[in-house]
């Protein structure tokens, strides 16, 4: 077709279209200009099915209904475990919610966003802003920018008000061993994270967190959201939840069964609660995408009930409405716990929040619409559509002693959210299928959470109802084949001392990128003692704790682990595929050696690293903060008197930048603030990414226009020639290519897939190559 032919019939496609001439190719009520009809908010399916259910309160329904058709209101949550919260829910507050009060956009009043009411200390806020109205009104363009950029700083985390409340549910404190077990995208690892690090002052929290994601691609999302809040207490894996293998720690040169104090087993669902921002979901909605979850959802909980500890917590949830989904789970799960299991009361652990107990009956429906009221009921031929564990118990004291009523299922129209389903579950005894329990030894401050490994064995009798069969199936490994394979791993002497590489093929099939191994840096290795001695390392300084991601060459990033972490990446290569832990701390200058230490400190992993360094700090005032963090090399004459006076008989090489907040003016910055920086023979200047530089001037009280970010928030004319950062790269300042690590700790390059999220993401890998370390000040 040529050229005056296709633009014939685009002139006549265009003419046909309604609305696209007169009112220039805006949207109307036929539809979106482009010409695609608009999703209409109709299920009759759907509502049909719900209202048989009675979900909804009596004479609630059309609230229901108007607020699923409503946009989903857009909420933030401010990242808890930060020491500088304060200062951002301080700005938050003072400065740019209060520029949106009487604002108008597109002739509609802007609500100042208001906090959720059952979110702890104000750290979470929603607004009837949606994300199209941020992106595109100009009045908006420095609270979008604002966002944007603490979000990519992790100070803000964009997530939706409901799926904030599992984590708040699981009740986690620092020297909890946490399990998510279907992690990814990541906004609820990191609460999870957050919670770990509630108290700042300890670097290195007791617990961990180990993050788990089927999809090999989404895990990395997961890695980039886990990133941005530079803890070392957290490992992302890559495994099928429903059969998740179980872990070893090694205590007191014991190899014991790691069980979980937390679990988190937020599964995947049909998502019939996000009807406001999916709107696709109004088109597609069966009861079909449940009844094919249903098993699955069954599995995983399955999996994480089995490798809870005693005495544990594990919460699941859903983001559908759907009771095939949520309370036939829960109840088929306590069902086959036989008693170990039970529903936990929550309902004054969030107060503020609204929901509407769990149902005790419900009704199967296929997606032609045929009910069935129990498993006697369902012909044969839909036998493999339909489970006996989707039914309620029939046995009305059973079901009584379940107490389904504990499950809170939230409705949209009552606090303006999607809708959700959250259960409780406390372990008390061991599952049926274990011989012998782990218990958690009384209840010290760190309590017990790793036990002897236990045998499981089916329990004696014939099976003849199919619930009863699908019940004894359902546990994945047993403790005693894991603890054989472990034996046979290492009797076979091919494992090479503190090497945690990805696990052999014939044990299992590896998905997605091969991962490099993590590598721990040997106690004598003498790599260590010029870092050690430079940077004045205090003794207590967990050195073995190091690892880096190569076998050979040299080592260019130097990352770092908890003690705990360290444990179980030594005790389980060959059963685990990890794609990322640890953050990094050091990195490789080029020409290092110059300056009596070949590693500089790295941005990242500053706040966990400084509580051991002695030597190398500077402490600067809030009026040095700013020009360093304005000025691309500024010299030593340009910072005050006290911080001249520190710096001038320094040696060349990195250095800790460090400003301590004065509490006797409360109107100045009240939190502390921690830098890389680099000593040059006549000036210094900062490693600190975009973002994180931003951050820190708008903490200040200063703006820095979108025009001049480029510059590199205001740098000083020409000074940008030796400077190997450019701001908006979103990368540490002055960080050489490291070819060793692809993307950071997470793993070896794989540009096509991951460099969109790297970008985006702004780490250093992305950095631009400084082959000589020209980007140093001199």
């Amino acid at each position: 077709m040529g050229r005056r032919s296709r633009g014939r019939r685009l002139q006549q496609q265009q003419q046909q279209r309604p609305g696209s001439a007169e009112d220039g190719g805006k949207r109307n009520g036929a539809g979106w200009e482009g010409g695609y009809p608009e999703i209409i908010k109709e299920n009759k399916l759907f509502e049909h099915y719900y209202q048989e259910l009675k979900i909804v309160p009596e004479g609630e329904w059309d609230q229901f209904m108007g607020a699923l058709r409503e946009p989903l209101p857009a909420t933030l949550r401010i990242t808890g475990y930060k020491s500088h919260a304060k200062e951002i829910l301080h700005c938050l507050k003072n400065k740019y919610f209060k520029e949106l009060e009487d604002l108008e956009v597109d002739g509609q009043k802007v609500e100042v966003p208001q906090p959720l009411s059952w979110y702890p200390e104000e750290l979470a806020w929603h607004t009837n802003l949606s994300r199209k109205i941020l992106r595109k009104s100009p009045q908006l363009e420095k609270f979008h920018q604002f966002l944007v950029s603490e979000t990519e700083s992790g100070n803000i985390s964009r997530q939706e008000a409901v799926s904030m409340i599992p984590p708040l549910l699981l009740n986690a404190h620092p020297h909890h061993k946490i399990l998510d077990m279907c992690a990814a995208p990541g906004s609820k690892t990191t609460q999870l994270i957050e919670m770990l690090h509630a108290d700042m002052n300890v670097p290195f929290p007791e617990g961990f967190v180990i993050a788990n994601d089927v999809d090999n691609k989404r895990c990395y999302l997961l890695v980039h959201q886990a990133k941005r809040l530079g803890s070392p207490c957290i490992m992302v894996v890559n495994h099928d939840a429903s059969c998740i293998p179980r872990l070893q720690m090694d205590v007191n040169g014991r190899k014991e069964v790691l069980f979980y104090d937390r679990i988190l087993c937020d599964v995947p669902c049909s998502g019939d609660g996000t009807m406001r921002k999916n709107i696709d979901v109004w088109k597609k909605w069966s009861t079909l995408n449940s009844l094919q979850l249903h098993g699955l959802q069954l599995r995983i909980a399955t999996r994480g009930a089995e490798q809870l500890v005693e005495g544990g917590r594990m919460v699941y949830s859903t983001c559908s409405l759907n009771p095939i989904e949520d309370e036939a789970v829960i109840a088929s799960l306590l069902e086959k716990s036989e008693g170990a299991l039970e529903l936990a009361d929550v309902s004054s652990e969030l107060p503020g929040l609204k929901w509407v107990p769990g149902l005790s009956q419900w009704k199967v429906m296929t997606k032609d619409g045929q009910w069935f009221a129990s498993w006697d009921d369902v012909p044969h031929n839909r036998h493999t559509q339909i489970r006996p564990t989707m039914f309620p118990p029939k046995d009305p004291e059973k079901l009584q002693a379940m107490h389904l009523e504990r499950c809170l299922r939230i409705l949209p129209h009552h606090q303006n959210t999607g809708g959700f389903f959250v259960a409780v579950l406390v372990k008390k005894s061991s599952m049926p299928w274990n011989k012998r329990p782990p218990k958690l030894q009384g209840e010290p401050a760190v309590p017990q959470a790793s036990v002897l490994p236990n045998p499981v064995e089916p329990t004696a009798g014939s099976i003849s109802d199919p619930s009863e069969l699908e019940s004894k199936l359902a546990p994945g490994i047993s403790d005693t084949e894991a603890m054989e394979r472990a034996e046979n791993v290492e009797n076979s002497g091919s494992k090479k001392d503190g090497v945690c590489g990805p696990p052999p093929s014939k044990k299992m099939k590896l998905f997605g990128f091969k991962e490099d191994p993590f590598v721990f840096i040997p106690e004598d290795d003498p790599l260590f003692p010029p870092i050690q001695k430079f940077y004045a390392l205090d003794p207590s300084f967990p050195k073995t704790n190091l690892l880096t991601r190569t076998t050979e060459g040299k080592k260019r990033q130097l990352y770092m682990v908890s003690k705990e972490l360290r444990n179980v990446l030594l005790n389980n290569s060959e059963r685990m595929k990890v794609i990322n832990t640890g953050i990094k701390v050091w990195c490789r200058n080029n020409s290092g050696e110059e300056f009596d230490c070949a590693f500089r400190l790295a941005q990242e992993g500053i706040y966990t690293l400084y509580p051991f360094i002695n030597s190398r700090i500077i402490t600067v005032s809030l009026e040095d903060v700013q020009v360093l963090l304005t000025q691309e090399n500024p010299f030593f004459r340009k910072l005050s008197s006290e911080a001249y006076s520190q710096v001038k008989d320094m040696a060349k090489g990195s250095v800790v930048l460090k400003y301590e907040p004065d509490p006797t003016k409360p109107d100045a910055l009240q939190c502390p603030i921690v830098l890389c920086g680099w000593r040059g023979k006549a000036s210094v200047r900062t490693f600190v990414p975009r973002n994180e530089r931003l951050h820190y001037l708008r903490m200040m009280g200063l703006e820095v226009p979108a025009g001049k970010k480029r510059a590199g928030a205001a740098g000083a004319p020409g000074a940008g020639t030796a400077s190997p950062a450019e701001p908006e790269d979103g990368v540490d300042a002055a960080s050489p290519a490291e070819p060793e690590d692809g993307v950071d700790a997470a793993s070896p390059a794989e540009p096509e897939d991951r460099a969109g999220a790297e970008q985006e993401a702004g780490l250093d890998a992305a950095s631009g190559g400084d082959p000589a370390g020209a980007g140093l000040p001199r």
